[in-house]
């Protein structure tokens, strides 16, 4: 995938790029006229942001999914094709520092998708720690000039240098991923937690600074975060063992929850307790199960190159 670090801040106003090289006002937006002509034709996705230690700083991964029907398909040697870019940007507004990447997703099938099939896929990047950051994702779709979403937000990238015991963000896929993202020999289906059907899937994450040889216990709790659900009785699952870091210190676990949910929101919240120390870490996070399942496809993003 490509990637980029430049010093001057990159201002996106709708989809232009405008560089910024500092001072103190931020470069005029565009006419109204311009936005409305970008904001016409919306691309509507989904996506999420996961963090994880690595040498030199934090990696951010963010998992995308398109829904086939926002897409203009073409139609190429008998088959039908679907294509889109991605660019990622996170912009330290403090230190005024960019990472960015742009990337480009295509696949060529048979026949066409249904409108509510996912195209789903994930773009890195590595950035340092900040408490000042603002993350953008933009999709355009590329057959259709100036159709694309931009999504921005403020996003604090986490720090994992310390020697605490920490835990990484809690990332899910989809089960049995034989393509998708990589990482330490683990393939995972990423998908925005806002898309996941009523199916069993993975969760991924890291134990950070737990020493070697120490025994330690690992509880998954998923409770429902519907107000209603009176039906649904909070999962528990309890796992023990004794740590095994790779040379870097750091612990991987990842696990299968067999049982698929009911439509609805639940939170799944990961609690890990050395117990030599006695010292707990404890991560969550929110996932949204939509109780049906269009379809999904994982499509790998490539360096940004133009296709004819």
């Amino acid at each position: 995938m490509a990637f980029e670090r430049a010093k001057t801040l990159t201002v996106l106003c709708g989809l232009a790029v405008v560089p910024w090289i500092g001072g103190d006002t931020m470069p005029p937006a565009p006419s109204t006229a311009r936005v409305a002509e970008l904001m016409a034709r919306p691309v509507p996705f989904f996506y999420d942001l996961y963090t994880f230690r690595d040498d030199g700083g934090t990696t951010v991964v963010a998992a995308i999914a398109v829904p086939a029907g926002e897409l203009r398909r073409e139609r190429r040697d008998g088959r039908v094709r679907y294509r889109f870019d991605v660019r990622f940007v996170l912009a330290d507004t403090a230190r005024f520092d960019v990472v960015n990447t742009q990337d480009s997703v295509f696949v060529s099938l048979a026949r066409p998708l249904s409108r509510q099939h996912l195209l789903h896929t994930y773009v890195e990047v590595l950035a340092q720690p900040s408490v000042s950051t603002l993350q953008r994702v933009i999709v355009t779709d590329v057959t259709r000039p100036g159709a694309g979403q931009l999504y921005n937000a403020p996003f604090q990238i986490p720090d994992y240098s310390g020697s605490e015991l920490m835990l990484s963000d809690v990332a899910f896929g989809l089960p049995d991923a034989t393509q998708g993202w990589e990482r330490r020999g683990v393939t995972l289906a990423l998908l925005p937690t806002s898309q996941f059907p009523e199916i069993s899937f993975d969760v991924y994450y890291e134990i950070y600074n737990l020493p070697a040889g120490n025994r330690y216990g690992t509880e998954i709790a998923i409770r429902s975060l519907e107000q209603d659900d009176d039906g649904f009785q909070e999962i528990r699952a309890s796992f023990s063992g004794d740590a095994a870091p790779q040379e870097d210190g750091v612990v991987q676990e990842l696990r299968r929850i067999e049982s698929p949910l009911p439509a609805g929101s639940y939170r799944v919240t990961i609690t890990v307790r050395d117990e030599v120390s006695g010292v707990v870490a404890r991560r969550s996070r929110d996932v949204d199960v939509s109780g049906w399942d269009a379809g999904t496809t994982m499509v790998p993003a490539l360096p940004y190159t133009s296709v004819d």
